[in-house]
């Protein structure tokens, strides 16, 4: 979510991706999740034409869908609690329950209804039978009921007729795997990794310059003038040169780790859904990076072989680099082997270094062959590096430059002699050997990595996730207990849409009411090289126009538009997170200019993404902010006190002690997770908050409880506003004002929404040519579809002119300059610290959470448990009674790339730090310096 398309793009690429095969069954979960209801209006409408024109089966499954969508369907599933309460048609649904003795009230979205008449809290709303009393009706009943109703008897005696095979279509069965021709899969894989590797092209850029640079210190140190010719000591420093080289080449290989576990989640889908085989695959990957290899390879040697100082043959030059370019394409090879599988950055990362380390030890170099103990010996002969060392130790010492004497007592040249005291091989043929190991290992470990990305899953499997109260009620309900909850609104809506009156509740912490005006904002970004190519002439490309709007304590502001029309941008600019691109414009808090270091402290924002530390539990990760947030002259006791009342706030107070968990794995539930993600926000006493799609993703009824969080929030009178995808009825006017964008993040609409939408519906059907609304037509949906740019088209208007001419916009700027003054008690805001808290506190909080985080991370802990058991092991049992023999600084290498096992707990953290620095919640150092703490206890 950094940069490129918005979300709801992306989630309409994803359908899109599925919908350009052959396919004539699909089933598609949750696509309308961060889309408007106009576009998901759209996308249904289209899929309800391609299944009947091509006689196809679709089957979709969506959350809160409008009622015009809703209506395009034919037939209904309704789950509950894994039970199908109901099948059959769309019409029939509400016959069916009205059969049970439920009735959908007036202006309720049918969908809405459906999913809440079989929850307990919800269903005695629904109860129509006036001379009989309510008794709660589980899914159990609804699902025997459905048997006996008419349209489950229909469904069960469709069920009774075995199919008639005479009907049977020549394509319901395809008789080959793939769609298309392997070779058009394989030129396809060709240019879409190229194109991968174009695009990434910054990771090899930097790749280059790093081994640059250090083929420069390797020059310096192996200088050859420090370099003679002369000894067997001379040798061991040219072989020192040797191995530090191949240890660079092979070491340059390990970023495939990280980028090839980045890629899996979109190869392992092409590959379940059939798009091409593995080696399609791995094969142009193995090709594209052959010129990589070249490149590097050639550098090395091109600016170290002479300054070094080895044999000036040229011919030994070349052979120096077939081998290196050889060694690279091995390295790579293997990389992508353990990354394939490991499949977990934290994993293959340990898988990496293993590799690393087993390579190195038994290469020859830093323990000769002598040296290895006999029950290690065949790890040394199947070592790479081996094959490597002994190959470019050939190459070297065979040549003129060491064809003189040893010494008196020897026979043999220098370089043979060199070699043999190294227990290596002075055979000639060893160099052919060493590159033909090299090549085959290059193709056994490209042919594993085939076979791992064919045959093995992801790690992890995504699952349901059940609270324990859930249990707990689903135990009582199978005893046959029943209990009446009254569910009075969720929605509690202040009734004023003014923002001079409003309940405000009693808090804890005093907090200043503070508004936010901001006029004429502009927004720009530099247009991608490959955009110019395609004929855009700008540099820059303008992603808000003008937006001019306010927002007020105690209001609740829906920011609204349709998907890419730059709704999050604008949120993002006001809320100081775009750190790129230019922005002109006017921000002002409460009268005075906005200065991002004194705003982030008395602001909160809520992300779509819901990012949280998996190890903490509720209550500690509320902690945990409030900790790093609040004023430092605020004590423990009060701060506990004031989490604990936003936990009643957000009604999250039942799962204080549940741990956050991985969304979709363990832990909280998506709603649960939206609801803690606004009160980690809370927690910091803001005075403004910013929401990103609240809603999105949840059903109607979980959607309802975080905006019944939201109101709360509202009503005690601070300043929220939120961007919004697909709001119901009820969810949509629970709002005061609206601030409405079209595609190109222009303002169409800024004021208040009215009693029933009714003062946003005066406006737009007061233009020429609109279509009125239609009745119980849900007023999110109308609004997105009338100024849609079709019908903009149609009727020849431009919606943001039309706002800018009205006496609307005219009112809107009045309110922002009336609000641009400062009063006459308020004062600029101004803290004397960047940060809230001192680096001593920032250093205790940021300890006591990665403590926790350490020792809650099983899978963590056990990859590392087992690989210092393992390695320890190894180094142990290779190095049998060395400390009797001698004494070596070979080993202190092994300490370097132990390191190397702590980097995957630290690229997990990443995401949750990055937003505490965006807030100057924390000094980044304390992350490293807690991290050192944690690994050396």
């Amino acid at each position: 979510m950094l940069k490129g398309i918005s979300g709801g793009q992306k989630k309409r690429l994803t359908t899109g991706e599925l919908l350009v095969g052959p396919a004539r069954v699909l089933y598609m979960d949750e696509i309308s999740t961060g889309l408007d209801s106009s576009t998901t209006y759209q996308i249904i409408k289209y899929l309800k034409h391609s299944t009947c024109a091509l006689d196809a089966t679709t089957v979709i499954s969506l959350l809160q869908p409008a009622p015009e969508t809703y209506e395009l369907f034919d037939d209904v599933i309704l789950l509950c609690e894994g039970q199908i309460v109901y099948q059959g048609p769309r019409d029939a649904a509400l016959e069916f329950f009205a059969f049970m003795g439920f009735g959908c009230p007036e202006r309720k979205n049918v969908a809405d209804f459906l999913q809440e008449v079989t929850s307990e809290k919800d269903q005695e709303q629904y109860w129509s039978v006036l001379d009989c009393p309510y008794r709660y009706i589980p899914a159990a009943k609804f699902a025997e009921a459905f048997l006996s109703y008419r349209a489950g008897k229909n469904l069960s005696d469709v069920l009774r007729v075995p199919f008639d095979k005479r009907y049977n279509h020549p394509a319901a069965l395809a008789t080959y795997r793939y769609g298309v021709e392997r070779l058009e899969l394989l030129k396809t894989s060709f240019y879409w990794q190229r194109l991968l590797m174009k695009r990434n092209s910054f990771i090899y850029v930097f790749k280059f310059i790093q081994l640059f640079f250090v083929a420069l210190i390797t020059m310096s140190v192996f200088f050859r003038t420090t370099m003679h010719h002369n000894t067997i000591d001379d040798g061991g420093l040219y072989l020192g040169a040797l191995y530090f080289s191949m240890v660079i080449i092979l070491f340059n290989g390990f970023t495939e780790v990280s980028m090839l576990v980045a890629k899996l989640p979109a190869i392992y889908k092409h590959r379940d859904l059939h798009f091409y085989p593995s080696w399609v695959y791995t094969l142009p990957s193995w090709i594209l990076s052959i010129p990589t290899s070249l490149i590097e390879s050639g550098f090395w040697v091109a600016v170290t072989y002479y300054v070094i100082g080895y044999d000036p043959s040229i011919f030994r030059f070349l052979r120096q680099f077939l081998l290196y370019f050889f060694l690279h394409q091995m390295s790579i090879a293997l990389f992508r082997l353990m990354g394939s599988l490991g499949r977990n950055m934290i994993v293959a990362n340990t898988f990496g270094s293993f590799a690393m380390l087993v390579v190195m030890a038994l290469g020859g170099f830093i323990i000769s062959r002598d040296d290895i103990p006999k029950w290690w010996i065949w790890g040394f002969w199947i070592s790479p590096l081996m094959y490597a060392q002994n190959a470019a130790s050939d190459n070297e010492f065979l040549g003129h430059s060491w064809d003189k004497s040893a010494g008196k007592n020897l026979s043999s040249p220098l370089g043979e002699a060199l070699l043999r005291a190294r227990a290596m091989f002075p055979e000639t043929y060893w160099y052919w050997i060493g590159v033909g190991a090299m090549i085959g290992y290059t193709v056994l470990f490209n042919a594993l990595f085939t076979f791992f990305l064919a045959y093995l899953n992801p790690l992890g499997r995504q699952q349901a996730v059940v609270s324990k109260e859930e249990l707990r009620e689903r135990e009582r309900r199978r005893k046959g207990e029943t209990s009446v909850v009254e569910l009075r609104h969720y929605l509690q809506h202040s009734g004023s849409f003014s923002g001079k009156h409003f309940k405000q509740k009693g808090m804890v912490l005093p907090f200043q009411q503070l508004s936010m005006t901001f006029s004429n904002i502009n927004y720009y970004v530099d247009v991608p090289l490959e955009l110019k190519q395609q004929g855009i002439v700008e540099d820059r490309l303008q992603l808000l126009v003008d937006v001019t709007g306010a927002f007020r304590p105690g209001i609740l502001t829906a920011l609204v538009g349709v998907s890419g029309a730059g709704k999050t941008t604008l949120m993002d600019v006001l809320a100081g997170r775009k750190t790129g691109g230019v922005i002109e414009g006017n921000i002002q808090i409460s009268g005075y200019p906005k200065r991002q270091e004194t705003f982030a402290r008395i602001s909160g924002y809520c992300e779509q993404t819901d990012i949280h530390s998996p190890c903490l539990t509720v209550l500690e990760s509320l902690l945990f902010s409030a900790w790093l947030r609040l004023p430092s002259d605020i004590d423990l006791e009060t701060q506990t006190a004031f989490v604990e009342e936003v936990m009643e706030l957000v009604e999250l107070t039942p799962l204080s002690g549940a741990l956050i968990g991985l969304p979709g794995v363990d832990g909280l539930s998506t709603e649960q997770r939206k609801r803690l993600t606004i009160a980690v926000e809370l927690v910091a006493n803001p005075s403004i908050v910013f929401m990103d799609e609240p809603t999105s993703g949840l059903d109607a009824r979980s959607a309802a409880i975080v905006m019944r969080t939201v109101r709360n929030i509202v009503n005690t009178g601070r300043t929220i506003v939120c961007t919004i995808h697909q709001p119901s009825i009820d969810i949509f006017e629970s709002f005061d004002e609206l601030l409405c964008m079209k595609r190109g993040g222009q303002l169409i609409y800024a004021g208040p929404l009215g009693p029933k939408s009714h003062e946003l519906i005066k406006y737009f059907e007061a233009v020429e040519g609109v279509d009125k609304i239609r009745p119980g037509y849900n007023p999110a949906t109308w609004i997105l579809e009338v100024t849609s740019s079709t019908e903009e088209n149609r009727i020849g208007v431009d919606f943001a002119e039309i706002y800018r001419k009205s006496n609307l916009f005219q009112l809107n700027r009045e309110l922002v300059e009336s609000l641009s003054k400062p009063s006459n008690t308020a004062k600029e805001l101004n803290f004397p610290t960047k940060y809230s808290q001192s680096f001593f506190h920032q250093f205790l909080a940021c300890l006591w959470k990665q403590n926790l985080s350490y020792w809650r991370n099983p899978q963590y802990t056990a990859v590392r448990c087992f690989y210092t058991v393992i390695i320890s092991l190894m180094l142990g049992t290779i190095c049998w009674r060395f400390g009797a023999k001698r004494f070596s600084l070979s080993f202190e290498i092994f300490l370097a790339l132990d390191f190397m096992k702590i980097l995957g707990i630290l690229i997990l953290r990443y995401r949750v730090v990055v937003p505490h620095n965006l807030l100057h919640n924390m000094l980044p150092a304390n992350l490293l310096i807690n991290s050192f703490d944690l690994e050396v206890d």
